[in-house]
């Protein structure tokens, strides 16, 4: 049984060049829509933020699917699993970078161009849809989540999704010198998240309490996985479904 209490332990900052390097072995898993679940709640915050080519549904390989219905399951009553972003289209990843790369540099015009791709990264990775070195978000097996209670309220987890602060690194409550009580809520709503994804195979990007990875290079990089599972992927279309099967119906004729 997963103890929803065990402290949160501190993590470092990847090292994102070494996390390039893992090779990539993708399972050719597709992508699955998650609001098919009745397990999970799925808002999808960007979309409804207005984000242009943002989706209004959540997308994630299948294995990282049965494993956040695994999550949703294993909390405690009454707390539910939320689905804020899965798959992101190529136009949405880019669009999230390049809006928080100009606003660090906004707030922050001293710095240079290294520190502020280095600030960037903590929050919204480099958009890339390389074979070799994808954007998490790109693979399908990346997921940002939080809790929410019966009747939808959000659990407080201390920080907005996507606020780009200290106070968002997953350990922050636990590293606290005096607890408000308020802040102890916060630490245990952030246990209670971290335990039950890490419990179901999910590693965690330190600067953000909500993002998780399954299958990812950022996730073999924190397992010590030989390669990743999943590489950069796509939703199908109707023509490239038919393109397969009419593939694969010349390959069994010429066979």
């Amino acid at each position: 049984m997963t103890s929803f209490t065990t402290p949160i332990p501190l993590q470092p900052e990847p090292d994102w060049p070494a996390v390039a390097a893992i090779p990539i072995v993708d399972d050719e898993q597709p992508l699955h829509p998650l609001s098919l679940s009745r397990v999970l709640r799925v808002y999808p915050a960007y979309f409804r933020m207005g984000v242009r080519h943002a989706l209004p549904e959540c997308y994630s390989r299948m294995a990282v699917f049965e494993r956040l219905l695994q999550v949703a399951r294993s909390l405690p009553h009454g707390v539910h699993l939320v689905v804020l972003d899965a798959w992101r289209p190529f136009a949405v990843q880019q669009y999230l970078y390049d809006s928080l790369y100009d606003a660090i540099r906004e707030y922050y015009p001293k710095l240079d161009e290294r520190q502020l791709e280095h600030l960037t990264r903590q929050f919204v990775s480099p958009p890339s849809s390389s074979r070799n070195t994808p954007s998490p978000h790109l693979t399908g097996g990346a997921v940002d989540v939080t809790l929410c209670d019966e009747d939808g309220r959000w659990l407080d987890m201390g920080t907005a999704f996507d606020e780009a602060s200290p106070l968002s690194a997953t350990a922050h409550f636990e590293q606290l010198a005096d607890y408000r009580e308020r802040d102890l809520q916060v630490r245990d709503n952030r246990r209670t998240l971290y335990n039950a994804m890490a419990a179901q195979g999910f590693s965690n990007l330190s600067s953000e309490w909500w993002h998780y990875d399954y299958g990812d290079q950022l996730w073999a990089w924190h397992t010590g996985a030989s390669a990743a599972l999943y590489g950069p992927v796509q939703l199908q279309t109707l023509d490239t479904v038919w393109r397969k099967q009419l593939e694969q119906q010349l390959a069994a004729e010429q066979h």
